[in-house]
């Protein structure tokens, strides 16, 4: 495989972009060329969402081939081209061989949810101090407590289970990905668990993960969601979240608590309103630019 990398102005992304797609490009990525600097730049977007912008100031593309042929006839093509103007050719280079699965268990080490509490892949050993601990591969399904927004779900798990003397009770993980709050919930007293998801690798990989950690979770599609819980947890985003107010707080049972993430801090005020008519959700946590929203019946 053969690398094209290409440095390349804000207004230039998409169409240089778009071009290397038709050149039959295997993948095309972009990064901030300005990334771990001063001058780097945070941009936050939401699926289904427009992009807050098509690149960043100085973005750096790079195209995969399947040749060194074809990369350097791309390179050659682009440079022909009057929408190529401002951006640099930085080279084509070989992608080294690599142990590809040994690289990516490299990049996840184990986490620490609280001094005790600890997120650890499978080919890890356990550390000395946790005392409590998930084990979790990176998988297809999102959650491996390295996002802060997972990381603050489990904050607030650990503080409200069994280790300060309060019962989750029944819990329902909306929109549970990997599973790895419903582990969480169980591993922290939880009483029943239902974990649902819209995507189906979602809720097999919750399954084998809670298998995999020797809890009982009961997975499955939204409808599987009934009744009311003690605890409703959903780590989604802003949008789908203010979507799902009615349904989420009508899940929610007197006394009960409602816990979302995957909010940004300047969306705090949006997610108020949405969810106004029935609760009055309040900001408990916050790291590295989100939010966790809570409030109880």
């Amino acid at each position: 495989m053969f690398e094209l990398n290409l440095l390349c102005p804000e207004e230039r992304v998409e169409t240089v972009s778009d071009a290397l797609d038709a050149l039959e490009a295997l993948s095309v990525s972009v990064e901030d060329a300005d990334a771990h600097t001063d001058a780097e730049q945070a941009l936050f977007g939401e699926p289904g969402m427009p992009a807050p912008r098509e690149g960043w100031q100085r973005s750096r593309i790079t195209a995969l081939f399947p040749t060194q042929e074809a990369a350097e006839e791309a390179r050659q093509l682009l440079q022909a081209q009057d929408f190529f103007e401002g951006c640099i050719v930085q080279g084509v280079s070989v992608v080294q061989e690599q142990d590809w699965v040994r690289l990516t268990q490299s990049q996840f080490a184990p986490v620490d949810i609280t001094p005790d509490f600890w997120i650890v892949p499978t080919w890890h050993e356990m550390p000395a101090a946790a005392r409590r601990s998930i084990r979790l591969d990176p998988g297809l399904a999102f959650g491996t407590g390295t996002h802060p927004t997972t990381r603050m779900c489990l904050r607030w798990i650990a503080k409200h289970g069994d280790a300060a003397g309060q019962a989750l009770g029944r819990v329902l993980d909306y929109g549970c990905g990997s599973g790895i709050l419903a582990i969480g919930a169980a591993k922290f007293g939880a009483t029943e668990i239902d974990a649902v998801d819209i995507d189906a690798a979602a809720v097999e990989s919750t399954r084998q993960n809670a298998q995999a950690n020797g809890v009982q979770v009961n997975a499955g599609l939204p409808e599987r969601a009934q009744g009311q819980y003690q605890t409703v947890l959903a780590n989604i985003l802003a949008t789908p979240l203010k979507v799902l107010a009615p349904l989420l707080s009508g899940h929610v049972a007197q006394g009960g608590h409602l816990v979302l993430a995957g909010i940004l801090e300047r969306q705090a005020e949006e997610l108020q309103e949405a969810y106004a008519p029935w609760l009055q959700l309040q900001v408990s946590d916050r790291e590295d630019g989100w939010i966790l929203m809570t409030a109880r019946r």
